[in-house]
């Protein structure tokens, strides 16, 4: 499984970024897809998840300003990200999570650079 980011770069406050993650093969097979991010210093973190039914979780810092969603004839994830913070700043990788013979897999992409300038 290969998951490829792509739609990180710089912006200023206030602005928007859309993050893509294209599977390798269908994304039906996956339970759970979603975003996590990982600042300077800190853990990696989950930002937001959609499950195969299209149930969404997010991170309280994020509500109301990020939204996932999953293409699936095109085997991609998204992420817009609206009313981007500098504390928004961080590498985002995207994951997926899979259950293949009652044992749990996480896959992950190589991550892709948002940095947000006050």
């Amino acid at each position: 499984v290969q998951l490829v980011e792509s739609g990180g770069g710089l912006v200023q406050a206030g602005e928007s970024l859309r993050l893509s993650c294209k599977a390798s093969g269908s994304i039906f097979r996956f339970n759970v897809m979603g975003w996590y991010r990982q600042a300077p210093g800190k853990e990696r973190e989950l930002v937001a998840e959609i499950t195969k039914r299209g149930t969404t979780i997010y991170a309280d810092s994020v509500k109301g300003r990020f939204t996932v969603s999953r293409d699936n004839a095109e085997n991609t994830v998204y992420l817009q990200m609206n009313s981007l913070k500098p504390e928004d700043t961080a590498v985002y990788y995207c994951n997926a999570k899979e259950t293949l013979y009652y044992r749990d897999y996480d896959y992950w992409g190589q991550g892709t650079l948002v940095t947000v300038s006050s």
